[in-house]
């Protein structure tokens, strides 16, 4: 059978832009513009394209490609060193904005900005607002500079403003993406919202380009709830960001939407783009959704714009008008933010050393270790309390921390850990990255708890450091009136006999296809399973943990 060269694009890359602009040459030829849609966007746009978008785009993957190092390892960019983890370390706030996490992070954050940002930018437009004006008079209604400088140097403060006044660390450009929606919703609501919606479309047929066609079945697999991580409270800044600056665009442009309109899109908007995921953490491995609360807030948000974006200039109270109170109404919540988000960001990393009692891999600064039950000195920074949640949090996993660039993070956690066997963290900073690997083996016990260790790898060494060591394990099951214990020792498992909490016998753990004897019990390890046997009576007492 003759196979296709690697490098020529499947049936289906060709045929999906090939149908989509099929499908617009018709809908052309249906409406039959004349020219209008050409003349709508000229109007607006430099040449009719939004630039600026384009600039936004091009700058943000940059970022990732090459800052971060995504070229070489698209799927495992650096991520730690540019994130926004304290005023204390400005490289980590300048890039934070504009850095991803991920592939599919970044590809989220892009979509969104290529369905929304054009509309923003249209709002914001490239000529001046005046009919007659010579836009070339003066350098602020120059529509080159307004196109490739003004506007994306808007894009850069807003994300900036995200960083600097996010609750802290935060990695992504969702704040300005939000910022760019806000921005847009309070000209065209109802064009926001189908915006916002494109944005799956994008996605959908990025994917599709990308894989067109895929093949599953059913996996185990590990995660958090799908709002963890959410940064709910950068989005609701980059969107009172945009909201704020477009209000003050229509009182400038003496423009004035309906409020029905406005509300409606702004529900719509919130809700679809999940600003009502307010969540915290309880325990180590358990979170809260306040759903109820979150729908309440979206709800808030809208009333609020209506209200500040339809005012006009009627007395409110003596001499204050109700654009006023407007304006005021939406720096408030700012305000509060930014009063938060400065205590919070100016905290320091007081103890630069790996928490725990086990050994650590330390490279150019970083100190990478694995713990359990240590308290995360970067949510418990600030000491607060509030409706039975509390900043005081404890966590468990593979620790990075490094004193120098205020990080402290929980990098894996225990449950992913124990779920996959292994796990690879990255460090690094401008210009260079090393990974330290990480190996968790161990024993689950029947009817009984799992007895494991941790060990690390660091870069450029064949010495793997052992790290942590769990309590024994006690499996369920007697015989003869006897326990089984596994036990980690030193790197080592050893297999104990214990009874009234008192060892009888002890030995390291046979190997494959050996047995030993315990104090009377006779122990032997077939595979990945240990059975002990006692008068013709065996049972499966241990089976070392299998990954995924």
């Amino acid at each position: 059978m003759v196979q296709a060269p690697p490098w020529l694009p499947a049936p289906e890359q060709v045929v999906i832009p090939l149908a989509v602009l099929l499908s617009l040459v018709l809908v052309w030829r249906l409406d039959r513009p004349r020219g209008r849609w050409g003349r709508r966007l000229r109007s607006r746009f430099l040449l009719g394209v939004p630039w600026g978008t384009l600039l936004t785009v091009v700058g943000v993957l940059g970022v990732y490609l090459f800052v971060q190092q995504g070229a070489a390892h698209w799927r495992d960019p650096v991520r730690l060193p540019f994130s926004s983890w304290s005023y204390l370390y400005p490289t980590g706030v300048l890039v934070a904005p504009f850095a991803h996490a991920g592939p599919g992070h970044l590809i989220g954050n892009l979509t969104t900005t290529l369905a929304v940002a054009p509309l923003a930018e249209y709002f914001f437009g490239h000529f001046p607002d005046e009919r007659g004006a010579n836009p070339f008079a003066r350098w602020r209604s120059n529509p080159w500079v307004r196109a490739f400088v003004a506007f994306p140097l808007c894009v850069f403060a807003v994300g900036l403003a995200t960083s600097l006044f996010s609750w802290g660390p935060i990695v992504g450009f969702s704040g300005a993406a939000f910022a760019f929606a806000g921005f847009a919703l309070v000209r065209y609501p109802l064009l926001t919202v189908i915006a916002v919606s494109a944005q799956g479309v994008i996605r959908t047929v990025y994917r599709a380009m990308r894989d067109p066609v895929i093949t599953g079945s059913a996996s185990p697999s590990f995660g958090e709830p799908w709002w963890f991580g959410i940064a709910v409270q950068g989005h609701a800044l980059g969107l009172f960001l945009g909201i704020l600056l477009g209000v003050a665009l229509l009182y400038r442009r003496r423009e004035r939407p309906g409020a029905l309109r406005l509300w409606t899109g702004a529900v719509v908007l919130g809700t679809s783009m999940t600003l009502w995921a307010l969540w915290w953490y309880r325990g180590e491995s358990t979170y809260v959704l306040y759903r109820g609360a979150g729908v309440v807030f979206v709800v808030a948000i809208a009333a609020l714009t209506a209200a500040a974006a339809s005012a006009d200039r009627r007395p409110f109270l003596g001499d204050v008008t109700r654009r006023q109170v407007g304006l005021v109404a939406l720096l408030l919540p700012l305000a509060v933010m930014a009063g938060v988000a400065i205590p919070v960001n100016l905290t320091a990393v007081q103890d630069g050393t790996a928490p725990g009692d086990g050994r650590a891999i330390e490279v150019r600064g970083y100190n990478v270790t694995y713990a359990e039950g240590v308290q995360n000195r970067k949510v418990s920074a600030v000491d607060a309390s509030l409706f039975g949640e509390s900043t005081n949090v404890t966590t468990s996993g593979v620790i990075v921390v490094n004193g120098d660039r205020e990080i402290w993070t929980q990098s894996v956690s225990k449950g992913r850990l124990a779920f996959s066997g292994r796990a690879r963290v990255r460090v690094g900073g401008v210009g260079w990255s090393d990974t330290v690997r990480v190996v968790r083996r161990g024993w689950s016990l029947q009817n009984g708890p799992t007895a494991y260790q941790v060990w690390l790898n660091g870069p450029e060494s064949d010495e793997w450091v052992h790290t942590f060591a769990s309590e024994p394990a006690t499996a369920g099951p007697t015989i003869a009136n006897k326990s089984v214990a596994v036990a980690p020792v030193d790197g080592q498992f050893r297999l104990e006999v214990r009874r009234d909490n008192e060892t009888l016998a002890g030995a390291p753990l046979p190997e494959a296809g050996e047995n030993a004897t315990l104090a009377g019990v006779r122990f032997e390890r077939e595979g990945r399973k240990l059975f002990a046997a006692v008068d013709g009576t065996r049972v499966q007492v241990a089976v070392r943990e299998s990954y995924d």
